[in-house]
C-alpha cells in the first residue's frame, strides 16, 4: 500500500499544479494564484518528504 502511494505523489503534485494554479488565477486573480501555487507546492514538498523511501 505504502509503495502505491510513494508512487502517486509525484504524479499528484505534477499534475495537480499546472491545472489549480493557471485556473485560479483566471478566476480570482494573480494574489490568489501565487498563494495557490505557494500552498500546493508546499503540502506537495511535505507529503514527498513524508513518503520518501530512503536506500538500506
Amino acid at each position: 500500500m505504502l509503495k502505491k502511494i510513494v508512487a502517486f505523489t509525484p504524479l499528484f503534485g505534477a499534475v495537480t499544479f499546472p491545472l489549480i494554479v493557471p485556473i485560479t488565477i483566471s478566476k480570482f486573480g494573480v494574489n490568489y494564484g501565487i498563494l495557490s501555487a505557494l500552498v500546493i507546492s508546499s503540502l506537495w514538498f511535505i507529503a514527498m518528504l513524508r513518503t520518501s523511501e530512503m536506500p538500506h
